[in-house]
């Protein structure tokens, strides 16, 4: 049978989805995409997974993929980052037997994306990710999709998403902020970008950014024309966003909980969850300021409680302390030093590894050739030798024992002879 494209994907696999939970890293696992789903989520996105880390390792692609199946997992869509298309592809064949389409990742605006070049920091590279999508599209069984970040240029974005969907691109997403508009500095999404490539293209839009309560999703449907919303920081303070409510923190917590004992995953997920539900109050924002996603007040994720002075050059406030304790530390990004990468996957690697890898690389390697790594505070052959010193002491503390006994036994042997030669 034929894989679907377009309309008819979003329509028929997608099931006309219109309310999106985005794919975030640790925090969009199995536990969390269910307890979206019993309260109004219509589609889920696995947390963005490493292509070329899921390719080589058996143990990624179960924890992130291949573990307990669970039919209420769908539709879902897999998300990758990549800057190979020979990677990418191997890698999606691999997960699209346990997801309806496969996403690359062109949104990530994190300086971990930068480090190992995917993400957003792909979006000027047209002839590469036309050739990642174009062998996507032939390759694979499933729809390849796409997220992005807009350009500053309205036109300029247009270009670029008529682009990807010439390539082969079956649905695409928008995340109406450019890749500089990050941390304190994110400010409000451009629907007016997002509304711009709604029209220039034929394949279904998901819009993304600026979404806080149900009315948010629903004034930029009307909006934007787009198929359907996505919500990342508004649906981890309120999975129960698409419903229209904002239910008692605790009964979220708790069925959270109960869901995590069925399908666990780590801790770190869990506490992060856990601030994330104790930590926000979405009703106040949506009903009593009656604030739109477009409108002023707004700010991005971790916004600043006051407005940085002209004096701070828009640093944040964590920059600013620092900039006090140090006068002339600059934060400018053409300063910082150029990152080399791991030799074996490609992340930033230790500045004094021996292996030249990444901590995770490096202590697999160390491990399997009982190395030391003092650069990454691997002491694998060093302790193996301290564990071969120590029993070899045991034994040397043993063997006079033995020797002390067998002595003993043969002068006790000796005083018996004599005592019975006497009473002979």
């Amino acid at each position: 049978m034929p894989k679907l494209r377009g309309e008819a994907f979003w329509r028929e696999t997608l099931r006309s989805a219109h309310y999106v939970v985005a794919p975030m890293v640790d925090q969009s696992e199995l536990a969390w995409r269910l307890l979206s789903r019993r309260h109004g989520a219509q589609l889920c996105y696995t947390p963005m997974l490493h292509a070329q880390v899921f390719l080589r390792d058996a143990n990624y692609r179960r924890e992130n993929l291949y573990g307990e199946a669970c039919p209420e997992d769908r539709p879902l869509i897999v998300q990758f980052c990549a800057n190979d298309p020979e990677v990418f592809v191997q890698a999606a064949l691999l997960a699209q037997d346990y997801c309806d389409a496969i996403d690359l990742n062109l949104g990530c605006p994190q300086m971990i994306a930068k480090r190992g070049h995917y993400g957003a920091f792909l979006q000027e590279e047209w002839d590469l990710l036309q050739r990642m999508i174009l062998l996507a599209n032939e390759k694979l069984s499933v729809p390849i999709t796409c997220k992005i970040r807009v350009f500053p240029d309205i036109d300029k974005t247009v270009k670029y998403a008529q682009m990807l969907e010439k390539a082969g691109c079956q649905l695409l997403t928008v995340h109406g902020r450019t890749k500089e508009q990050k941390g304190p500095l994110a400010g409000v999404a451009s629907w007016e970008h997002i509304q711009a490539v709604r029209k220039a293209v034929s394949i279904p839009v998901f819009a993304n950014g600026n979404i806080q309560c149900l009315s948010d999703v629903e004034e930029c449907i009307r909006k934007t024309g787009v198929h359907g919303v996505m919500s990342a920081e508004g649906n981890l303070h309120n999975p129960a966003l698409f419903e229209g409510r904002n239910p008692l923190v605790w009964e979220m917590a708790e069925e959270y909980l109960e869901i995590v004992q069925k399908y666990p995953c780590p801790l770190s997920y869990v506490r992060a969850h856990l601030f994330k539900l104790w930590h926000h109050t979405p009703k106040e924002r949506c009903k009593e300021n009656g604030a739109s996603g477009t409108e002023k007040g707004v700010r991005g994720k971790r916004a600043l409680e006051e407005e940085e002075d002209a004096n701070s050059e828009l640093l944040s406030k964590n920059k600013q302390k620092k900039k006090l304790r140090n006068p002339n530390k600059s934060f400018d990004p053409s300063l910082k030093p150029k990152y080399a990468k791991c030799d074996q996957c490609g992340n930033p690697k230790g500045n004094k590894c021996v292996f030249n890898m990444c901590r995770g690389c490096c202590k697999k390697r160390a491990f399997k050739e009982t190395a030391d790594c003092p650069g990454h505070g691997l002491l694998f052959k060093t302790k193996y030798e301290k564990s071969l010193s120590w029993q070899s002491s045991q034994r040397v503390i043993q063997t006079p024992e033995i020797s002390r006994r067998g002595d003993a036994e043969v002068g006790e042997a000796a005083v018996l002879k004599e005592a019975g030669d006497g009473a002979a």
